[in-house]
């Protein structure tokens, strides 16, 4: 299995399940379950949002959200280089007005760009340097947080792999900066773990 057929794997999962939570969804899309809590959409619109923001980064091409006029369809009280880091517990309280069918056909167009990119890659490309600001510089490698030997665990039904999405080898980065990029990494893949756990405590029927 090559670098670029881990992340392609990976990238999958994540796409399946956002579909799988999207489908058929009610007005739990926008609730809030906590005071504090994220809503469903807003979870999945983050994750899309920091996908399209890495992967347009690295490939040197417009992100989705602006490119196709996803960022005036959504019609969100955001400036439109948000992608929801950092957003205060009012400022997620404004993502309202936004459909499942919006969030899917937006995470989906990612989806068709990240595999687009991804199938265009050699090897050898996983060493080129992303962001020089860092020390050590960071890699395309370390940006997709990739691991470069070893197996990928089995699939688990309903959940998206952390391995394959989120790994890190303390041999490229120190160790605190390894834990720091392993948090931001799990913070996504949790993100989409936790909408799908979620829907199915507040409509069974439909998860």
């Amino acid at each position: 299995m090559t670098s670029t057929d881990l992340l392609v794997d990976a990238f999958g999962r994540i796409d399946e399940l956002v579909a799988e939570v999207l489908d058929g969804i009610g007005p739990e899309l926008l609730q809030r379950p906590a005071e504090d809590a994220n809503p469903i959409g807003w979870l999945v619109w983050h994750l899309t949002r920091i996908q399209d923001d890495h992967v347009a980064g690295v490939a040197d091409r417009p992100q989705v959200w602006l490119k196709e006029g996803w960022y005036e369809r959504f019609g969100l009280p955001y400036p439109a280089e948000a992608h929801g880091y950092g957003q205060t517990a009012a400022e997620v309280g404004q993502f309202q007005g936004v459909t499942a069918e919006q969030l899917l056909g937006y995470h989906r167009a990612v989806y068709a760009q990240t595999l687009d990119f991804l199938e265009g890659l050699k090897e050898e490309d996983f060493g080129r340097v992303v962001d020089p600001s860092y020390r050590p510089p960071v890699t395309l490698a370390v940006r997709f947080g990739q691991r470069r030997r070893g197996r990928p665990p089995a699939r688990r039904p309903g959940r998206v792999s952390a391995w394959a999405a989120a790994s890190l080898t303390e041999d490229r980065i120190g160790r605190d900066r390894a834990a720091a990029y392993q948090r931001e990494a799990n913070c996504s893949i949790a993100a989409v773990n936790a909408a799908w756990s979620w829907k199915r405590k507040a409509c069974p029927a439909s998860g």
